[in-house]
C-alpha cells in the first residue's frame, strides 16, 4: 500500500474554483446574470477577500474537467459548484479529488454541489433535501459566532431572492454547524456545516444559484472566502495509510502486504 505525499502547504493560499459551466452555456438569462460564469464570480469574490491568494478556475468542459493530477497537487482548497450535469462528471476525476481530500486538500462545496458525486461519496448518504425556486428571501443566521468562517459576516445575512433549501437534508451530523437559514415559506435549513474526512477539511455552504445573483452578494463572497481560508491544509499532504509496526517500534512502519503472512503454496 503506497504512502502518497505532496508538497507542504504553501503561502499564499492556492484555490481552484471548479464550475460545471453548463447553465451559462445553454440558458441566456444565466449567461446575462453571470457573464464570466458562476465560477468566475466565485473566483472574483475569493480574490477580493483574500488578495494574497492564488485563485484559478477550472470547468467541466476542459480535459479531465480541468482537475488533472498536476492541478490538484498545486491546489490547497478546491471549491465545487455543479447542478445540471452531476452524472456526467468522470468517475476517475471523482476518485482523484476524493484521494486528494483524504490526503489533506480542503473542499468547499457550494449550493447544488450537495448532490455531486464527490460530496455524496464523502458523506456516504443520499444528500437529498427539499427545494423550491420561487424567489424566497433567505436569512442566514450564524449559530457558531466564534468560528473563523463567520469572521466579518453580519447576523443574519439577508439574501433578497434565493432558491429555498429545506430539511430534511440527508447528510451525516456535521462536526460543526455554522449557519442555519430561514425562508419566506417558513422552512429552515442547515446552510453552513463543516466535516473532516481523512486529513481533509470540508465546508458545505448552500446559498448560491444560477437563477439569482447570489454570488455577487458581498456577505456570501466573504463566507466562501473564509471557508476557503479555514479549509486550507495545516500539514504536509499525505494519504492515511495502513502500516504494520513491530513490537517496540514506533516510527518506521511497514507497508501492509495482506491478511495472510505465509500463504500455503498450491
Amino acid at each position: 500500500m503506497t504512502h502518497e505525499r505532496t508538497t507542504m502547504t504553501t503561502t499564499p493560499l492556492r484555490v481552484t474554483v471548479w464550475g460545471e459551466n453548463v447553465h451559462e452555456k445553454v440558458e441566456q438569462h444565466v449567461a446575462d446574470r453571470y457573464p464570466d460564469g458562476m465560477h468566475g464570480a466565485i473566483a472574483a469574490g475569493i480574490a477580493e477577500n483574500l488578495p494574497d491568494a492564488v485563485v484559478r478556475t477550472a470547468t467541466m468542459d476542459e480535459p479531465e474537467h480541468g482537475l488533472t493530477e498536476s492541478v490538484l497537487e498545486q491546489t490547497d482548497v478546491l471549491t465545487w459548484w455543479g447542478h445540471a450535469a452531476h452524472a456526467d462528471v468522470d468517475d476517475e476525476v471523482v476518485e482523484r479529488v476524493h484521494r486528494h481530500v483524504l490526503a489533506g486538500m480542503g473542499l468547499v462545496v457550494l449550493h447544488s454541489g450537495h448532490w455531486s458525486k464527490i460530496f455524496t461519496k464523502l458523506m456516504g448518504t443520499t444528500c437529498t433535501l427539499r427545494w423550491r425556486s420561487e424567489h424566497d428571501q433567505e436569512l442566514v443566521w450564524t449559530v457558531n459566532p466564534q468560528h473563523p468562517i463567520t469572521r466579518g459576516v453580519p447576523n443574519p445575512i439577508v439574501i433578497p431572492e434565493q432558491e429555498m433549501y429545506g430539511e430534511y437534508f440527508d447528510v451525516p451530523t456535521p462536526d460543526e454547524l455554522i449557519f442555519i437559514s430561514g425562508f419566506t415559506g417558513g422552512e429552515v435549513f442547515r446552510s453552513g456545516m463543516t466535516y473532516r474526512r481523512g486529513f481533509g477539511k470540508i465546508f458545505f455552504f448552500s446559498p448560491g444559484d444560477q437563477d439569482f445573483p447570489v454570488y455577487f452578494h458581498p456577505d456570501v463572497r466573504r463566507v466562501i472566502s473564509n471557508g476557503a481560508e479555514w479549509a486550507r491544509p495545516e500539514r504536509e499532504r499525505a494519504t492515511p495509510t495502513l502500516l504494520r509496526y513491530d513490537l517496540g517500534e514506533y516510527f518506521d512502519g511497514k507497508d501492509y502486504s495482506g491478511p495472510i503472512d505465509e500463504p500455503v503454496e498450491a
